[in-house]
């Protein structure tokens, strides 16, 4: 707890975490929060998937993403992926060809996937997927 008082952010966002796994997701919301406050981009990527499955708040696809976007400024793999997946969605396969790179360089074997498919079907150039085979 000295290490929470003393407002170090991943000290608060392993306390969240604690709690979220134990299903007491109020107090994982507020240490999380906390966290994030903070400038803990992996608490950004927790608070964004508390908001997309409800579990302690409402679910709210704009806090959502806001919390997935600030995690992927933070250079979260997993947030960077899912914000591809946003945009693919949206059929804006240049940004998301963008995130997926950026996630690969990370490390992130689900975004290079995701550039193969999306390769194979014409919707990423050849010069975008040669790029991501380089990052990754």
């Amino acid at each position: 707890m000295k290490r929470i008082e003393a407002n170090d952010p991943a000290a608060t966002r392993q306390k969240g975490m604690k709690c979220y796994n134990k299903g007491e997701y109020e107090s994982a919301f507020k240490y999380l929060t906390k966290a994030a406050e903070l400038g803990d981009y992996e608490a950004h990527y927790h608070l964004s998937r508390m908001y997309r499955d409800g579990r302690g708040v409402e679910q709210d696809s704009k806090k959502e993403k806001y919390h997935l976007e600030e995690a992927a400024i933070g250079g979260h793999p997993s947030a960077r992926y899912t914000l591809g997946l946003y945009e693919a969605r949206q059929f804006r396969f240049d940004r998301a060809t963008k995130h997926w790179i950026i996630s690969a360089n990370l490390g992130c074997d689900e975004s290079m996937d995701m550039i193969r498919e999306f390769y194979s079907k014409g919707a990423v150039s050849k010069e975008d997927f040669a790029a991501a085979l380089r990052a990754h």
